[in-house]
């Protein structure tokens, strides 16, 4: 993919001329698209709004059940024949949900694209949902409940995300509880298929060795029988509760693990690329944050620590997250919350501005190097409403963020306080209500 990358780093020089095409399809469904025929690999990613938010409240994991059983069988094919194509012409093939979305990518070569396509179709179109394919995902998903269990970092994210959103789906387990996935059924998985995927709701990228023409062919192929309408429940605004607050899980492990965070900057706002590298500057740069300087080379607390901003339709959170001594526990939640205000009260020097801005611009396109990675930065694009022309705007949006900018969104962003969870024997930290 060597010529696509090159093209897709050319992008961010402003002055340069777009590859990514916006097709319709003969059947009106619209994708992104980029050509590449220097390898003979076709890659597809797609997007359907809906995810776990739209799972039941008794029936959490639903969503993630269903995805999982998709090519489990489909139309004529069991879950053994099914598979057994896949691997005869080299095809990859994954379906997954998130929050807010359920994901797909296929990955072919050129020479197996019908046949793949139309095993996408079937998954899509046709899954069977048969009983003992639906025990199988059903056990799978259970043991790693059960694992999940008893591993800190999933005890942490958990709590963390109750706590930030109660009542709320966004605080609901993606992969839901014990008592939720058993309640599951082969109907409530034909149902949530039909609710979500839907035309109206989906979002495709394609890059590599294929034309225009044939994409929307096998586009139409795909998905055109979906149906053209989704069902989806409507998901309430929320902001996310318990700055300030605490929760301690007792767990005999040898490290506590932190999960930290705060209120985000939604991704359509004015003031996001102004957060976004704030939050590099403050723990996103994996070896070069603020954070990392402080927490392991300073004092040695932890061996690693990172933010990250992440964003939802009605909700958007800087969280973050880390593991250290039990016994430093207290001392590395005192740095954390130091550094926050730290920031909140002086933001970035002009020299950490300048040097997140150049890393920034230069890391983007190099981590775009394989085709499944740009179909998926073409499907995000459109999730995130940033317009086709996004890649060659970026470079100028990232330049144009001032000192001033900066100050002004890192108090914005960092002000509000944090919501921490640890789990295992901390010392030096209780548990506390939010606001204390």
């Amino acid at each position: 993919m060597s010529l696509i990358v090159a093209a897709l780093v050319a992008l961010c020089v402003p002055a340069s001329a777009t590859k990514i095409e916006r097709v319709v399809s003969p059947g009106g469904i619209e994708f992104w698209f980029v050509r590449d025929a220097t390898v003979p690999l076709v890659s597809i990613e797609f997007a359907f709004r809906g995810g776990a938010v739209q799972d039941p409240d008794d029936k959490m994991g639903l969503a993630e059940m269903t995805v999982s059983t998709l090519d489990e069988g489909a139309g004529d094919l069991d879950g053994t024949a099914f598979h057994a194509r896949m691997e005869r012409s080299a095809i990859e093939l994954q379906i997954r949900a998130s929050r807010e979305h359920v994901r797909g990518t296929l990955r072919t070569l050129k020479e197996n694209q019908d046949e793949a396509f139309n095993l996408l179709r079937l998954a899509l179109n046709e899954p069977r949902f048969d009983s003992s394919a639906v025990e199988r995902i059903r056990s799978q998903t259970v043991s790693a409940l059960q694992r999940q269990s008893t591993n800190p970092n999933s005890i942490s994210s958990r709590a963390w995300w109750a706590s930030a959103f109660p009542n709320h789906p966004y605080g609901r387990p993606v992969s839901g509880t014990l008592e939720s996935v058993a309640l599951v059924t082969p109907d409530d998985m034909r149902d949530y298929a039909r609710r979500v995927l839907a035309r109206d709701n989906l979002k495709i990228g394609v890059v590599g060795d294929i034309d225009a023409a044939t994409a929307g062919r096998l586009i139409d192929q795909t998905f055109g029988k979906l149906p053209a309408k989704a069902q989806l429940k409507p998901v309430p605004e929320v902001k996310m509760q318990g700055l300030g607050g605490r929760t301690v899980v007792d767990l005999n492990v040898p490290q506590a693990v932190v999960n930290f965070g705060g209120r985000g900057i939604a991704r359509n706002d004015p003031d996001f690329m102004a957060a976004y590298i704030v939050n590099h500057i403050l723990g996103g740069g994996s070896f070069s944050s603020r954070l990392y300087r402080e927490v392991r080379e300073v004092r040695g607390l932890a061996y690693g620590v990172n933010t990250s901003l992440m964003w939802f339709e009605h909700a958007a959170v800087m969280a973050g997250g880390t593991a250290t001594r039990s016994d430093a526990t207290g001392e590395t939640i005192d740095v954390i919350d130091a550094e926050f205000r730290k920031m909140a009260a002086e933001g970035p020097t002009e020299e950490e501005l300048t040097k997140a801005k150049t890393y920034l611009k230069g890391s983007f396109a190099l981590n775009l190097d394989t085709s499944t990675k740009i179909a998926s930065q073409l499907v995000q694009m459109q999730v995130d409403n940033l317009g086709i022309d996004y890649i060659e705007r970026r470079s100028a949006m990232i330049d144009a963020v001032t000192p001033a900018d900066a100050r002004r969104v890192a108090k914005r962003l960092l002000d509000g306080g944090l919501l921490v969870t640890i789990v295992g024997k901390p010392k030096g930290v209780t548990t506390r209500p939010p606001g204390g």
